[in-house]
């Protein structure tokens, strides 16, 4: 009965092609959206997730705005926070813009970063040539900097900056190395550019020594193993508390694994959001499929009789009718899975992310679509099961 009503639905699915084509048109647009949107967000998510745990993995972000009486942290609170336990180094960021200049040429506006050597040991990538910042220089309040590529053409035309020395605001540093290129494509890269000018890093001590900036009020916190940044957190926050009289809004801690866990809440809330708007499109879809079934009932009226008349059950007239709307169902979820991976992958190539295929996006759509052909052709299977077959065959 089963191979036998198969086959009669897909006789009549067959036989009339174009109408069940456009029946169809609601589910593949609807499934196409679904696969199409989870499947992009998924793949944002994932780029961005990948690009937030590098910028972040083990490591906390502390801004330090200080009270009224004392406005940063001193030397002796730096080294209250890196002798932590679980705490692998810190790198107070200090910055301004000054002239930088060597020989006749000078540059206006550079940024001058003072950071700690313990950022060159995490972000290992940073050096293109030379030599990072050493603990030696930071101890000895060594006058060495580093240069990006775009100060290095503006100062050095020609010439190799390795060796060679510098002037920032009419004191002498020489160039030890020379700093990588921002990657556009990479969000920290982007976050650590400099200057429309260049960038020059020195070490924290002696950018304090030198140009008088005594307290820091940014720093970064590295943290040994990613798995203990909870609870070294919680230490650095009574640290701090301590160091500021534990004044309120005195500083922030702030966690990018705790930000991330944020984020990826929201990306699922608008995904689900989308979702929910493209199963407006099944919606259609579906009441496109009853109502074709709903004429197919009516014009095969005299069919139905006269199965019923020759012994037919009920139940196999409306296995039948159900089975019909499952499978214009099923197709159009197919030729919507197939189009929405497609649009999906097109999408991720002209957005420059990687596609991630996800098994989650083709359940649902597949699941979407045999609920659809349940839902929708319940009723006209019901009503053909129900017909009199005298009344059936009287109409013929």
């Amino acid at each position: 009965m089963l191979r036998e009503s198969l086959r009669m639905s897909l006789s009549n699915i067959l036989g009339n092609k174009l109408r069940s084509l456009l029946t169809t048109l609601g589910i593949v647009i609807g499934v196409m959206a679904i696969i199409a949107l989870v499947t992009i967000m998924q793949s944002a998510t994932s780029e961005v997730s990948a690009q937030f745990e590098s910028l972040g993995a083990g490591k906390l972000t502390v801004q330090a705005s200080g009270t009224p009486l004392k406005r940063g942290l001193n030397a002796n609170d730096l080294a209250a926070v890196e002798a932590l336990e679980g705490v692998d180094g810190i790198s107070p960021t200090l910055s301004q813009e000054m002239y930088a200049a060597h020989g006749d040429a000078v540059v206006q506006d550079v940024l001058v970063k003072g950071y700690g050597f313990a950022y060159f040991r995490r972000e290992s990538d940073a050096m293109a040539r030379g030599r990072p910042l050493t603990p030696i220089d930071q101890d000895a309040l060594s006058r060495v900097c580093l240069v990006d590529a775009k100060l290095a053409a503006e100062l050095f035309a020609g010439e190799d900056p390795l060796g060679k020395s510098l002037t920032l605001n009419g004191v002498r540093f020489a160039v030890v190395g020379l700093l990588q290129e921002a990657d556009s494509g990479d969000m920290l890269s982007q976050l650590n550019a400099g200057g429309e000018s260049g960038t020059v890093i020195l070490p924290y001590t002696t950018y304090q020594r030198v140009f008088g900036a005594g307290l820091v009020t940014s720093l970064e916190v590295y943290v040994r193993d990613p798995a203990l940044t909870a609870s070294v957190s919680d230490e650095l926050e009574e640290t701090l508390g301590r160091a500021f009289n534990y004044r309120d809004d005195s500083y922030t801690v702030i966690n990018m694994e705790s930000l991330l866990d944020v984020m990826d809440t929201m990306m699922g809330l608008m995904t689900n959001l989308l979702v929910g708007i493209a199963s407006i499109a099944l919606l259609v879809g579906g009441i496109g499929i009853m109502n074709m079934m709903l004429v197919s009932v009516t014009e095969r009226t005299g069919e139905i009789g006269l199965r019923k008349a020759l012994g037919a059950r009920p139940r196999s007239i409306q296995f039948q009718f159900l089975m019909e709307s499952v499978i214009l169902s099923l197709l159009g979820g197919l030729l919507g899975t197939a189009l929405g991976l497609a649009l999906s992958l097109g999408l991720s190539r002209l957005m420059d992310i990687p596609f991630t295929f996800s098994p989650g996006a083709v359940a649902l759509g597949a699941g979407f679509s045999l609920a659809v052909g349940v839902v929708f052709g319940w009723a006209p299977a019901r009503k053909a099961s129900h017909l009199n077959p005298i009344d059936a065959l009287r109409s013929v």
